[in-house]
């Protein structure tokens, strides 16, 4: 770099000082265009008046004018600097044989193929048209959308647009739900394209109306996802804030808008398809505005209009300075000083901003990363993944540490740097240190010895021997059925055994019926043998009780009488012994559990018992069904299930545990749903996520 005090080298020709807006400090601002790239740079006061004396060519000279004829002291260092920001940002001309530098610089700046491959594939624009004039065409056309009368219609429009919402909305919730489906998203899809483009056209139309150029619009891909986008640059010429704030709310403004008018429209239209599409107008320009546009954490309207708020260009990139000088400075306390000087109030504001922003596209990233994975084919996928994930998360990171290793001198010397050590030995200690671990979920507490009555096919009831609450002996009845389709069989049955009977017996004195003798033996085995089965299936139309007990979850409303469905449950037989919890383990933390580890089980709602537990088996093999519905997620549990033809399948693998109670009696209930808690073995966290890791990667390494 040239030293201050030696020539300067001349600005290019084309670039244009233009009236800023004034600062917050009140100093004058201005605005510096380069027309080729359509690039602004905004100048505070200093650089202004450096640039505005620039022709005279001697750093030192320039100095001595602004003394003479501001109030400003500048020094040769503001020079140097300003000279460096330059010919960074090539505003300077080419001197004679400089093009060769030039153009070594681009190369530099662009990279080899894969650089400019990353680049492309991370963040690309395509511009699709340049309505500048068509634009200026229509701008005048549409005045009244600015008028404060069109604002005052849209307030009243959405207060009974929001109203109508109030008293309807089962109906508008009921069709939120009705719409997520393939149909429904292809139809959300094409209805945010087109509420999009009038986003766009909004900005267009804004800018246009202040007297800027818009030289195009198109689709800009961030990483491979299409968003759209209205070159604005040329507000930066505006010299009222309050003009680039519109420019920038405009898109916003234009989508709520038409929601409000949409929500409207589906209130006061009728049944059909014009209603259908103000619901998807509505519903997908409050969703899109609010959590997409809004968001200050990337560079969408809501960053533009935050920053030209705060009136601090370059907001992230001020935050994130800000943030890491802050985080040496609590690591380290290397007594450097702030890229820039805050209140208080807004220096903590920014660094708790950009901790925000990193937050909130780590976790954006790793999600693009994942979709990426998933969309294309594995090898490929594996590749972006890695690529995103080197790009926007260790890179970022590493450049950190490189910071950090160019102050080591210092962070030695520091006596909070060693304390940061030990903190961060004791975090790491606390991440891979075996600790005490506790396999929780829901859990059954029922009696050992249990058997439910069922209906029989085609069955009424017939008799109600017992009471609900009745104590049972083994082999008492619990219940009579009777199925005249039985009776009719049983008697058919006996007729035709007692006929072959007597014809077998006969065989012997009739010549005719000898012929047939090992005939009809055959046939009247078979009778016997219909009898037993008709004798089997009539022992289920009246159900023994298998072991002693207490009858329990009678319908009080049964009445002998009553026809009954197939297969209701209608009676449990529960066993005065012990007690048992029935649970479920996935496969992470099934190897952490052995029998004769404790546990301990908790009813839910605390209207049952606690009671501690023992683990006495847990099954070898994953369970393919899931014998307890209490304990699916559709009905409070915590395994995730698929229903199939009235069988709940786990959607993974889980192991049946089961545990004994130590206790011989619990309570009347014969059963409670609630949290069961197992000491399982010491475990690193540490270990716990390299072997869920793993399982991923080789799950997912096989092609």
């Amino acid at each position: 770099m040239a030293s201050p005090a030696s020539p300067l080298p001349p600005l290019r020709e084309e670039l244009a000082l233009l009236p800023g807006p004034a600062g917050k400090d009140g100093q004058p601002t201005r605005t510096l265009h380069d027309p080729v790239r359509n690039l602004f740079f905004q100048l505070d006061w200093a650089s202004f008046e450096m640039l505005s004396r620039w022709h005279l060519g001697n750093p030192l000279v320039i100095l001595s004018a602004i003394g003479k004829e501001t109030t400003l002291q500048l020094t040769e260092a503001d020079c140097a600097l300003l000279l460096e920001f330059l010919r960074h940002n090539q505003l300077l001309q080419i001197a004679p044989g400089g093009a060769r530098g030039l153009a070594e610089l681009a190369a530099q700046r662009r990279g080899g193929r894969f650089k400019w491959l990353l680049h492309n594939y991370l963040f690309f624009r395509v511009p699709l048209v340049r309505p500048d004039a068509w634009l200026g065409r229509w701008s005048g056309a549409l005045d009244f959308f600015f008028s404060r009368h069109f604002l005052h219609l849209t307030l009243l429009a959405g207060a009974f647009g929001l109203f109508g919402i109030y008293r309807e909305w089962p109906v508008f919730s009921a069709t939120l739900v009705d719409l997520l489906s393939w149909q429904g998203m292809f139809a959300y899809g094409a209805t945010l394209i087109c509420v999009k483009t009038l986003h766009e056209l909004g900005h267009g139309f804004t800018a246009k109306r202040y007297g800027c150029r818009v030289p195009t619009m198109g689709v800009a891909f961030l990483v491979l996802w299409p968003v759209a986008y209205t070159d604005t640059n040329e507000v930066w010429k505006l010299t009222r804030r309050d003009q680039r704030l519109w420019v920038a709310a405009a898109g916003m403004l234009t989508e709520l808008t038409i929601a409000v008018w949409a929500t409207l429209a589906w209130v006061w239209l009728p049944e059909g398809l014009p209603k259908a599409m103000a619901f998807l107008l509505a519903t997908t320009t409050w969703v899109s505005t609010l959590l997409i546009n809004a968001s200050p954490f990337m560079r969408f309207d809501g960053y533009f209009l935050l920053a030209d708020w705060l009136e601090m260009p370059n907001l992230h990139s001020r935050a994130f300075a800000l943030a890491r000088w802050d985080l040496r400075e609590r690591l380290f306390s290397l007594g450097e000083s702030p890229p820039e000087h805050f209140a208080p109030v807004r220096r903590l504001a920014l660094i708790l901003f950009a901790w925000a922003t990193w937050i909130y596209r780590l976790i954006l990233f790793l999600g693009i990363a994942v979709l990426v994975y998933h969309f294309f084919i594995k090898a490929v996928g594996i590749f972006l993944f890695l690529v995103e994930i080197g790009w926007f998360v260790l890179l970022p990171l590493a450049s950190e540490f490189k910071a950090w290793r160019e102050r080591w001198p210092a962070i030695r010397a520091s006596r909070r740097a060693r304390r940061s050590v030990w903190l961060a030995a004791l975090l790491l200690g606390l991440f891979v240190l075996p600790w005490p671990t506790r396999v929780g979920g829901s859990g059954l507490l029922q009696p050992q010895q249990k058997w439910a009555v069922y209906v029989p096919e085609q069955a009424m009831l017939a008799e109600l021997p017992l009471p609900d609450g009745a104590a049972v002996t083994p082999g008492a009845a619990l219940l009579v059925f009777a199925s005249p389709q039985l009776s009719s069989r049983a008697a058919q049955s006996e007729a035709r055994r007692e006929r072959l009977a007597w014809q077998s017996a006969a065989a012997g004195l009739d010549p005719e019926l000898r012929r047939d003798w090992q005939v009809l033996d055959e046939q009247l085995i078979t009778a016997e043998a219909e009898e037993r089965s008709i004798t089997a299936d009539a022992a289920r139309y009246r159900p023994l009780a298998p072991h002693a007990g207490h009858l329990r979850d009678l319908d009080p409303d049964l009445r002998p009488g009553q026809w009954l469905a197939n297969r209701e449950l209608v009676a449990r037989l529960v066993g005065d012994g012990a007690y048992e919890v029935v649970t479920y383990v996935d496969d992470e933390a099934i190897h952490r559990i052995a029998v004769g580890d404790r546990g301990l089980f908790t009813a839910d709602g605390g209207a049952g018992p606690d009671v501690r537990l023992s683990v006495v088996r847990i099954d070898r093999d994953a369970a393919r069904t899931l014998r307890e519905p209490e304990l699916a997620t559709p009905f409070g549990g915590h395994v995730l299930v698929r229903e199939r033809q009235g069988v709940l399948y786990p959607e993974r693998a889980i192991y049946r545990v089961v545990l004994a109670v130590k206790a011989d009696a619990v309570a009347p209930q014969h059963s409670w749903r609630g949290r069961v808690s197992i000491a399982g073995d010491w475990e690193a966290p540490g270990l716990r996520f390299l072997r869920h890791a793993g399982s991923v990667f080789f799950r997912e390494a096989g092609f």
